[in-house]
C-alpha cells in the first residue's frame, strides 16, 4: 500500500465521486466504494437506518458498515460529534436525540460530502447541526469538546489509527464515550485482496485484526470497552474473483479468514 498522504488522497477521490451519486448508485457497487461490482445489487456493508428516528433519506448514502448511533447513549443536551460524517446520516440521527438543547458537529476530509451535508442541513432548517472540513487524525475541534463521539465505517480507511484514536480521546470529555461502527479482520486477509487500492475505500483493505483495533482504543486511554455488535460480512464470489485468481479464490473461501462488521463502545476516564 503506499504512504498514508497516497491513501488519504485516494480516498478522498473515491468518496468525493461517491457524494454525486444516489444510494441506488452506492448500493450497486462493492460496499459503496464504486469500485464496480455492477452485478450486486445490494450494499454487503450497509444496515438498514429507515426505521431510526430523524432518518433523512437524502442523506443516506449507504456507506455505512453498522447502526452506531442506536447504540451510543446519546442523551437530550448532548454534544456528538460524528467522524466521516459523509452526506451527514448519522448526524441528523444524533440531532433526534439532542434535541434544541444539544449539539452535533460532523468532521470529513471531502469537500463534496460536507458541501452534501450542509445543503441538507439547510434544507432541514437545523441550527444546531454544523459540519467542518477536516481530517479525524487532526480534528478541527476543540479539547473536550463532545459528550459522545460516533462514527461508522471510518476509522478503516485512517492509515495512522493509532494517531485517529488519540484525537478522539482529545475531543471527548471525561467522562464522555464512543460508539465507532467498523470494519475488522480475524486472520490475513490474502495478498490481493490487502493491497487492493479499490477495497481500501470499500472499508476491507485497510481493515486491522480484531485484536488490533481493541488494543489500539485500550492504547488511547480509554476503558470499559466492549463490543455492542459483532457481525460476519460475507463478500460475495463475484466480488472476489475480480481480484483473486480461482485457486486464491477456493483457498481464500476455506481458510478461517473473516471480515467483521462491529460496534465498540469505550469511555474517557
Amino acid at each position: 500500500m503506499n504512504s498514508e498522504q497516497e491513501i488519504k488522497e485516494m480516498v478522498k477521490e473515491k468518496y468525493g465521486a461517491i457524494a454525486q451519486q444516489s444510494k441506488e448508485q452506492n448500493q450497486s457497487s462493492c460496499c459503496g466504494s464504486g469500485c464496480g461490482c455492477s452485478n450486486v445489487e445490494f450494499s454487503i456493508m450497509s444496515e438498514d437506518y429507515t426505521k431510526l428516528p430523524g432518518y433523512v433519506p437524502d442523506a443516506d448514502l449507504a456507506l455505512g458498515c453498522g447502526l452506531p448511533t442506536e447504540f451510543a447513549q446519546i442523551k437530550p443536551g448532548d454534544t456528538v460529534v460524528d467522524l466521516g460524517s459523509g452526506a451527514g446520516n448519522d448526524c441528523f440521527v444524533a440531532r433526534s436525540i439532542v434535541g434544541e438543547t444539544g449539539r452535533v458537529i460532523g468532521i470529513d476530509m471531502t469537500e463534496a460530502m460536507i458541501a452534501k451535508a450542509k445543503t441538507n442541513a439547510a434544507k432541514l432548517g437545523f441550527k444546531n447541526v454544523e459540519f467542518r472540513l477536516g481530517d479525524i487524525d487532526n480534528m478541527p475541534v476543540e479539547d473536550n469538546t463532545a459528550d459522545v463521539v460516533v462514527s461508522n465505517c471510518v476509522m478503516n480507511l485512517v492509515p495512522n489509527k493509532q494517531k485517529a484514536f488519540a484525537e478522539t480521546s482529545r475531543i471527548i470529555k471525561h467522562g464522555g464515550h464512543f460508539s465507532i461502527s467498523d470494519i475488522v479482520l480475524q486472520g490475513e486477509l490474502p495478498d490481493d485482496l490487502r493491497t487492493e487500492a479499490t477495497l481500501y475505500a470499500g472499508c476491507i483493505s485497510g481493515a486491522v485484526q480484531k485484536e488490533e483495533y481493541l488494543r489500539i482504543i485500550k492504547e488511547a486511554g480509554f476503558t470499559n470497552i466492549t463490543m455492542q455488535k459483532d457481525r460476519k460480512i460475507d463478500i460475495p464470489n463475484e466480488i472476489l474473483a475480480k481480484f483473486l485468481s480461482v485457486d486464491l479464490l477456493r483457498e481464500y473461501k476455506k481458510s478461517h479468514v473473516g471480515i467483521f462488521s462491529v460496534t465498540v463502545y469505550a469511555e474517557k476516564p
